[in-house]
């Protein structure tokens, strides 16, 4: 079904060079009226990523497309118009954007997006869209990463790496609603209290103790049976130390920057995953929506927002807080 054959303006982020957060700035973008098998959505707020700071700099792990890119994989909106053949989705639905596209064709930094179906997901009507917009790119991938890819069960212990970002943060929660024990690190001492508020076990402080040591003490010697890890770089050796024989190493991100080592403790797993893992497939997406819904319906996946920006005009700063790394959690910007 077809809703409008119009095409119409709207504010939209670009950038046309790599560099800070300066580089992104506000255009009028024309967008066409959906196609067949497109998703108009008004945006109604926008949850950020580390990615989206790194495909702005140039060092993410592909590269813009110049000038005029967009940026952006998370949006909380709803539905204004859509193509033909369109079935799923019909206008005044609530939905979420999969974060499964290119970021420069795709991006979402804007007040109207057009995607293909594909790449929305819905959204419970009852979830404001500042919880929304915080909820899918963190969830899924801790969902793919530690229950598809790691299989993790009950009772294991579960060492999560850079616990304060938004995928941490809902690392921690997906361990505790599987039954599991989240054992958090962060670099400094100063997000130890909210880590623990949050519902880790146990919190390592990297820049003043051992992780390998700690998790070993911290599980009577027999050490973690999976690690989800955000940093690679050569550090990632050393965790290898710190899990159990056959144990899960599931590496997501590269905050490092430099090559990541693998461990040479043999017998273990080392996972490289990535969320297309779980968006690429409508089955994929199909099961972590589910599993999204019913955790904030059943109040065991909660989001941690470190800060709401209001207005569009707000995302230098937005960018520059999420470079501080002075935050816990995400960092929505509402429209």
């Amino acid at each position: 079904m077809t809703t409008t054959d119009a095409s119409t303006t709207a504010r939209t982020v670009l950038f046309d060079e790599i560099g800070g957060p300066e580089v992104l700035r506000i255009h009028d973008v024309e967008l066409a009226a959906p196609g067949p098998g497109e998703v108009l959505i008004r945006v109604e707020a926008l949850g950020l990523n580390r990615a989206e700071a790194l495909f702005r700099a140039g060092t993410y792990y592909y590269q813009p497309t110049l000038p005029a890119s967009r940026n952006g994989y998370e949006a909380a909106g709803t539905v204004e118009a859509v193509g033909a053949d369109v079935t799923a989705f019909a206008p005044g639905d609530t939905v979420l954007t999969a974060a499964n596209f290119e970021l420069s064709a795709h991006g979402v930094y804007g007040e109207l997006v057009l995607l293909p179906q594909s790449a929305v997901v819905p959204r419970p009507a009852d979830v404001d869209a500042v919880t929304a917009a915080a909820v899918w790119v963190t969830y899924s991938t801790a969902h793919g990463a530690l229950l598809q890819t790691a299989g993790m069960r009950r009772g294991q212990h579960v060492l999560i790496t850079g616990a304060s970002s938004g995928v941490g943060t809902a690392a921690i929660q997906v361990v505790r609603r599987a039954g599991a024990v989240p054992i958090a690190t962060t670099r400094t001492d100063a997000k130890r209290r909210q880590l623990l508020d949050l519902g880790a076990e146990h919190v390592i402080v990297t820049d003043d103790e051992d992780v390998t040591k700690e998790t070993k003490r911290l599980t009577d010697g027999r050490g973690a049976d999976i690690v989800l890890d955000a940093i690679g770089g050569p550090g990632f050796q050393a965790l290898g130390d710190a899990v159990v024989p056959n144990g899960n190493l599931v590496v997501y991100g590269w905050l490092d920057g430099r090559p990541t080592t693998l461990p040479m403790n043999w017998p273990l797993s080392v996972h490289g995953y990535a969320n297309p893992n779980v968006t690429a497939t409508e089955e994929g997406r199909h099961r972590a929506a589910a599993y999204i819904n019913s955790g904030l319906a059943d109040g065991t996946l909660r989001p941690v927002i470190a800060e709401v920006f209001e207005g569009l005009d707000r995302i230098q700063d937005a960018h520059r807080l999420m470079e501080s790394n002075a935050h816990t959690g995400k960092i929505v910007v509402k429209l």
